[in-house]
């Protein structure tokens, strides 16, 4: 089971999954693989595969539309889709690679490397999400601008 089961606010509401992992999660092993050769940790890697057959199930079993019902059995008008869900992780801190001199760029490119080419879960670390966070907040109070878009939607993750 995820540790959260969203809906995306827009014209359609669809369903995304979420995993939370610890801040201090360890991205990278701390020696190399090979020469230049970074890979994730056991946890990081494990996550991913528990995202991906959380998200393998839940497709199974879930129908592409749902309208859901109070416990009278009364609809309440809420819909949600679940076409091709979207699955974030969010797992461990950028933090990791900065070392007394700076970014080591070898380690940073590894771990881009393996987040880029998943194609779920996305992975957010717990820094990234919070500067989204903290920029969704101060462009809303700034501009005076609601949180939600054009089309009634929230702002995009």
């Amino acid at each position: 089971m995820p540790d959260g089961i969203m809906k995306t606010r827009a014209a359609i509401s669809a369903l995304c999954l979420v995993e939370i992992k610890k801040s201090s999660t360890g991205l990278l092993k701390k020696i190399e693989y090979r020469s230049g050769t970074w890979v994730p940790t056991a946890e990081l890697s494990g996550a991913v595969a528990q995202c991906q057959e959380t998200l393998r199930t839940a497709t199974d079993a879930l129908d592409t539309y749902h309208r859901f019902s109070d416990e009278q059995g009364n609809l309440t008008g809420e819909e949600l889709m679940s076409v091709q869900p979207r699955s974030f992780l969010v797992i461990g801190n950028l933090a990791q690679f900065q070392t007394e001199h700076g970014v080591n760029a070898s380690r940073y490119q590894a771990f881009e490397g393996f987040r880029r080419n998943l194609r779920q879960p996305e992975i957010l670390t717990f820094d990234e999400l919070y500067e989204r966070a903290r920029f969704i907040v101060d462009h809303t109070e700034n501009s005076g601008v609601s949180s939600e878009n054009e089309d009634g939607g929230d702002i995009p993750f």
